[in-house]
C-alpha cells in the first residue's frame, strides 16, 4: 500500500495471519497423527518371563539353530511334522500392526500369527512361525529386534518360505505336475550343501525372507532360504511335504514326525484345495 506522497506502508492482514495459524495447526495435527501411526506400527516382542528375565540381565538367547517359517504352508508344515510333539514350549510372540491386521476372536491376530517356540531338551533350537503380513517399513524392525535377542556365535538360520508358482520366472515350459518344488539361496557364511538347486535369475526372494537373508549376510551368519513354489492357494499336505528335506538336513536338532496322524492333518490342512496355476 502506498500513500499520496509515495510512502510505502506495511499492511496488516488478519486474514493472512489466520490462514497461517490454521496451516500451523494442521501441520501439528498431521505430525501428531504421523507419530501416533509410527508408534502403532512398531514391532514389539513379547517373551515369556524366563526369557525376558534373561534378556534383561544382558544374556542373549543361546541359539545354534533358528528355523523361521514364513507363510501358511511353511508354518503348518512345522505344526504338523515338528511341533505336534510335547517337546516344545511357546516362549514368545511378536505383535505387528499394519493395514492388513485383522482381529480374531479371543486373541489378537499378532499373538497367533508370529509365535516363537523353544525345544525343551535342547533350548538352543528356536522355531518361529510367521503367518501375518509384515509391511515393508516393518521388515527391518522385525529382523533387527529378533536377531538382537540371539547369540550370533555358531548360529545357523534356516528359512522356509511360501511362494506362488505364478511368480516363478523361467524360459522353459512349466507344467502343473512340476509344482510344488524348492529353490534355495544362502549367505556367504553358509558352508553346507543345500538340499535343492539354487534360485535361478531373474527370480528373487522378497519380504521377510529377503530381510533376514540380507541381515545375516551383513553379520556373516550362516543362513539358507528354501522357497517353495506351489500351484495351490492355502495349506495343503503335498506342499507341506516339499519342505521335509530342508529340515531332515538338520539331523538331530529337529526330529520330524514321519507319519502324522489323520487328526493332526485334518486340523491344519484344508480339504478343499484349489489350484491357482492357469495354462
Amino acid at each position: 500500500m502506498a500513500t499520496f506522497f509515495g510512502e510505502v506502508l506495511s499492511v496488516y492482514s488478519r486474514a493472512v495471519e489466520e490462514e497461517e495459524d490454521e496451516d500451523l495447526e494442521e501441520n501439528e495435527e498431521d505430525e501428531q497423527i504421523r507419530r501416533e501411526l509410527e508408534e502403532k506400527r512398531e514391532v514389539h516382542l513379547h517373551w515369556s518371563p524366563e526369557v525376558s528375565e534373561s534378556l534383561k540381565s544382558g544374556n542373549k538367547l543361546q541359539c545354534t539353530d533358528f528355523i523361521l517359517a514364513v507363510g501358511h504352508n511353511a508354518a503348518r508344515f512345522l505344526s504338523v511334522y515338528v511341533l505336534t510333539s510335547a517337546n516344545w514350549d511357546a516362549v514368545g510372540h511378536a505383535s505387528v500392526w499394519n493395514e492388513r491386521s485383522r482381529a480374531v476372536s479371543g486373541q489378537t491376530s499378532e499373538e497367533s500369527a508370529c509365535v516363537f517356540y523353544r525345544q525343551k531338551d535342547n533350548p538352543s533350537v528356536l522355531i518361529c512361525q510367521v503367518t501375518c503380513y509384515i509391511a515393508e517399513d516393518q521388515l527391518f524392525q522385525w529382523t533387527e529386534r529378533v536377531f538382537d535377542c540371539l547369540q550370533f556365535r555358531e548360529l545357523n538360520v534356516t528359512v522356509l518360505s511360501d511362494s506362488s508358482v505364478a511368480e516363478y520366472k523361467t524360459a522353459d515350459y512349466l507344467c502343473c505336475s512340476s509344482a510344488p518344488f524348492l529353490r534355495s539361496l544362502h549367505t556367504g557364511a553358509f558352508s553346507g550343501q543345500p538340499v535343492c538347486q539354487s534360485l535361478e535369475q531373474p527370480n528373487i526372494v522378497t519380504g521377510l525372507p529377503a530381510a533376514v537373508l540380507n541381515h545375516c549376510e551383513v553379520h556373516r551368519i550362516a543362513t539358507v532360504v528354501y522357497q517353495c513354489y506351489s500351484d495351490v492357494t492355502g495349506p495343503d499336505s503335498v506342499t507341506m511335504e516339499t519342505y521335509k528335506p530342508a529340515l531332515t538336513k538338520l539331523g538331530k536338532s529337529i526330529q520330524l514326525d514321519p507319519s502324522p496322524s489323520t487328526d493332526v492333518l485334518r486340523k491344519f490342512v484344508r480339504t478343499n484345495v484349489q489350484s491357482n496355476l492357469y495354462i
